[in-house]
């Protein structure tokens, strides 16, 4: 089937939000008494929501108050806002799709005052998703369930079956599947058992995803 829209997770896909993110969660875990590794936190939590970190660094032995996401959210806004670049090559595939005439959203479990601080710093990338950027949280459809990822292809008018889905968590990957779209996930580090394993076929290089998209 001809393809019809990209559906595009945002951090780490759009913007390469996840170092400051993961930094930030470092510091906070560390002053809890819960000390984790970079490996050990994508591990974990890649892909989640705040919420779903409370409840497994709470699981794990920290100390969270009740407060902790709320407080911990304010602290990511304010670092994030402080500068998050794109991730490379991203431009140049929204461009690829625009001449192409293929439509696209993005899908996250993000919030949206999240998505909109740190697209909101790049306007132009911002302005490809005006009025098709949805929060899994602001709408109540989280992933790894399809529901984020149908309802983006509803608004846009797209079959799933001809819808193609840009993760870099196997949470997501596995979402994609379950809505019945074909996956790419992107990988700049390499092998990602997480990614494969939920049926994604990986790449390293956003420059690589026009001609994947056979573009």
């Amino acid at each position: 089937m001809k393809l019809q829209a990209v559906l595009f997770d945002c951090d780490g896909v759009v913007v390469d939000s996840e170092p400051a993110t993961f930094d930030l969660l470092a510091e906070n875990l560390g002053q809890h008494r819960l000390i984790l590794s970079h490996a050990e936190m994508e591990h974990h939590f890649l892909g989640g929501t705040i919420a779903g970190v409370y409840d497994k660094a709470r699981a794990m032995g920290a100390p969270l108050p009740a407060s902790w996401v709320s407080d911990f959210y304010e602290a990511l806004y304010e670092r994030l806002a402080a500068g998050t670049p794109l991730v490379p090559g991203i431009a140049t595939v929204l461009s690829a799709l625009d001449a192409a005439g293929i439509a696209y959203a993005m899908g996250s479990n993000g919030t949206l005052r999240k998505m909109q601080i740190t697209l909101g710093q790049h306007p132009q990338i911002l302005a490809h998703f005006a009025g098709r950027l949805f929060s899994g949280q602001d709408l109540g459809m989280l992933k790894p369930a399809p529901d984020l990822y149908l309802h983006a292809a509803q608004v846009l008018g797209a079959d799933p079956r001809a819808c193609v889905v840009i993760e870099d968590s196997g949470t997501g990957a596995r979402a994609a599947r379950s809505a019945g779209m074909r996956c790419f996930g992107y990988a700049p580090g390499g092998a990602d058992p997480s990614l494969t394993d939920a049926g994604a076929t990986l790449f390293s290089d956003m420059a690589d995803l026009p001609a994947l998209l056979g573009l």
